[in-house]
C-alpha cells in the first residue's frame, strides 16, 4: 500500500476497527501467502458481512473443486475484466495468470488482446464463450454451449465458466465505480 493511498478505493469507507479475529487471521494468511492483503479485501472490510460473502463466493469459484484449472479460471477473470476495462482486476488477475502459467507474455496477452495468445483449442473455445458472455449475454444459444462440449467441457464446467465470468462482471463494476486501486506489488509479480 502506498502511503498516499491509505484507502483502497476513492470512497471514505474505513475498515472495521478492530477487525474480527477470524478476519484478521484471513488477512494475515493473505499477507503470508501473497505478500500483500489485496485491496479488494481491504475495500470490503468496512462491512464484515459483505467481506465474508464476497470471499466465500470468490474462494468457491476460484479455488474450489472444478473441472477448470486455476489458470483457466484466472484467464476467464482477465478476459472479462479486459472487456470491461477494469483496471484493478486486469492488474491483479493478470499477475495471477503470469504466476500460474509461468509465462509473462500470456498474462500480458490476456490483458491486452487474448486472441494473440498461444492457446489450446479448449482455452480458445472457453474464452470465445467468455467474450460473448461479457459483450452479448442475451445472444447466448445452444451452439455456444455445444462448442464448449465439443472441446471436452462438461455441463458443470460450462456452469463454472459462466459463474466465474459473471462474478467478475459484478466485481469489475464495483471496482470501477469505487475507484479501487490495485496493490502496487501486483505490477512486478511473475515477470
Amino acid at each position: 500500500m502506498r502511503a498516499e493511498d491509505p484507502q483502497p478505493t476513492a470512497l471514505d469507507l474505513p475498515m472495521a476497527d478492530p477487525l474480527p479475529e477470524e478476519t484478521q487471521r484471513y488477512f494475515d494468511l493473505c499477507a503470508e501467502k501473497l505478500g500483500l492483503i489485496p485491496n479488494v479485501l481491504r475495500a470490503y472490510a468496512f462491512d464484515i458481512a459483505k467481506l465474508d460473502a464476497f470471499t466465500a463466493l470468490y474462494n468457491d469459484l476460484m479455488l474450489g473443486e472444478s473441472g477448470l484449472t486455476k489458470l483457466e479460471r484466472e484467464m476467464i477473470a482477465v478476459v472479462t475484466s479486459s472487456i470491461n476495462r477494469c483496471h484493478y482486476c486486469q492488474v491483479a488477475h493478470g499477475a495471477a495468470v503470469r504466476a500460474l502459467s509461468g509465462d509473462p507474455a500470456l498474462g500480458e496477452a490476456m490483458v491486452m488482446n487474448w486472441r494473440v495468445a498461444e492457446l489450446s483449442e479448449r482455452q480458445r473455445a472457453m474464452l470465445l464463450f467468455t467474450e460473448k458472455l461479457a459483450t452479448a449475454s442475451h445472444a447466448m444459444e445452444e451452439p455456444d454451449r455445444q462448442a464448449l462440449r465439443d472441446v471436452g467441457f462438461s455441463d458443470r464446467d460450462i456452469w463454472d465458466i459462466a459463474s466465474v465470468a459473471g462474478f467478475f462482471a459484478m466485481s469489475n463494476r464495483v471496482a470501477s465505480a469505487t475507484g479501487m486501486r490495485p496493490n502496487p506489488e501486483y505490477h512486478a509479480q511473475a515477470r
